[in-house]
Parts: structure tokens; C-alpha cells; sequence
């Protein structure tokens, strides 16, 4: 259980972050549009730098999904495998209860 709210920890955390660096991406866009020269520049250099910053963390946390993801499918297979009766006694379980919920509409 601990893991679920670390992932939600994480995920809130990540959000928070992007939404970040957006926001300040955006005051240092908005700032270069009112200045000129080199400190306009300057400026819309160090908003490209905190958008590539924050594009470089979302690659990271993708390739960490894919690799959770993949796990839990190899988790999931090994399951199935070690257990074939156990995890067709679960699917038509689960079958049966979403049959069971459908038809009472």
C-alpha cells in the first residue's frame, strides 16, 4: 500500500513541478516580450532552458512508467504462468461480478 501513495507522492510532486516550471517559463516569455536587445535575449534563452529542463524530467518519468509498467506485466505473466487454475478462478470471478453489475441495468 505504501508503494500506491508513494506513486501518488511522486505523480503530485512531478505535477507540481512541471506546473512549475512552466509558470516560470512563461513570466520569463512574457518579460522578453517587453524588453529589447540582449536582455530580451537573454531572456527567452533561459525560458528555453527551463522548457528543455522540464521536457528532459517528463522523458525521465516516462521512461520509469514504461519500465514500472513493464515489471507489472512480467509480474502478471509469471503469475499466470506459476498459477493458471488460481488466475482463472480470479478472471471469471471478476468476469461474473462485472456481468452481475451490467445486468442490473
Amino acid at each position: 500500500m505504501s508503494s500506491k501513495k508513494e506513486q501518488v507522492d511522486t505523480s503530485d510532486k512531478l505535477v507540481d513541478s512541471v506546473k512549475s516550471a512552466l509558470d516560470e517559463a512563461e513570466v520569463l516569455l512574457k518579460k522578453a516580450a517587453a524588453e529589447t536587445g540582449e536582455k530580451a535575449s537573454e531572456l527567452r534563452e533561459q525560458a528555453l532552458d527551463q522548457l528543455r529542463r522540464t521536457r528532459l524530467a517528463l522523458y525521465d518519468v516516462q521512461d520509469s512508467l514504461v519500465e514500472k509498467s513493464r515489471q507489472a506485466v512480467r509480474a502478471t505473466d509469471d503469475y499466470v504462468h506459476d498459477n493458471p487454475w488460481q488466475a482463472i478462478t480470479i478472471s471469471a470471478a471478476a468476469g461474473l461480478l462485472i456481468g452481475l453489475l451490467i445486468g442490473r441495468r
